[in-house]
């Protein structure tokens, strides 16, 4: 016989079996441009959006550190919150469904993110569960992390917030050993968000390397024995 199979008839062709589309990958979808998605570059201290500007997009932070910051009515301005690699910024417009941008938020450092239309993350939220899982959990993450700084304002010491948010800068808690802290974060700007003066934090900071819990080195080393400033009472 030649060439041809037995149980295939001759002159036959064979049908092409259908590939199954690849399963989404949410990492993917938030590193590669592609519809209503773009890639936005920042210098140190430019502004991502302000408040007040239209809240039309979310943002994916890939490199860099973004500072939100709040102003009152009476123009008195505070920071909110520090934004390393794989945080969301901007994510009200979706998950509270904002349209005027509460807060502002400015580059620390250069800084990379994936710019995504509103429309275009509801669409993908409603349409893939693998993606609705990532944002879930980050939504839920910051809700916890907004509760304890709440309880950290409340219940705990300028010095006890202060050790706090170096250990967060530090990702103290995560996968690894903490790292060094990149940017450098003023003292104004550590002074703002534990609520106290610059010369209590100069204290602080002064009496945490004096103990070797921090180092100066050009940049700021935090470690993991600052968390017994925390843990004592």
């Amino acid at each position: 016989m030649s060439g041809v199979s037995a149980s295939e008839p001759a002159g036959k062709k064979r049908t092409p079996r259908s590939r199954k589309p690849a399963p989404f990958d949410p990492e993917a979808f938030l590193e590669e441009v592609g519809v209503g998605k773009t890639i936005i570059e920042l210098k140190k201290n430019q502004a991502l959006f302000s408040q007040g500007d239209e809240a039309d997009a979310v943002f994916y932070l890939q490199k860099g550190t973004i500072k939100l910051t709040v102003v009152s009515q009476r123009g008195k301005e505070a920071t909110v919150a520090l934004l390393q690699p794989g945080n969301f910024v901007g994510e009200s417009c979706v998950a509270a469904s904002e349209t005027i941008r509460t807060l502002t938020a400015i580059a620390l450092t250069r800084c990379t993110l994936m710019r995504i239309k509103r429309t275009e993350m509801v669409r993908v939220l409603h349409e893939e569960h693998a993606f609705s899982d990532v944002f879930v959990s980050f939504l839920l993450e910051r809700n916890v992390r907004i509760q304890a700084d709440l309880v950290d304002q409340l219940f705990n010491s300028s010095e006890k917030r202060l050790a706090r948010i170096l250990l967060l800068l530090a990702n103290f808690g995560k996968e690894g050993k903490p790292e060094t802290v990149v940017p450098k974060i003023s003292q104004e700007v550590l002074a703002e968000m534990i609520g106290t003066t610059r010369s209590r934090v100069n204290f602080f900071m002064n009496r945490f390397r004096k103990l070797g819990f921090i180092e100066y080195n050009g940049k700021l080393e935090v470690h993991s024995s600052l968390l017994n400033v925390i843990l004592h009472d």
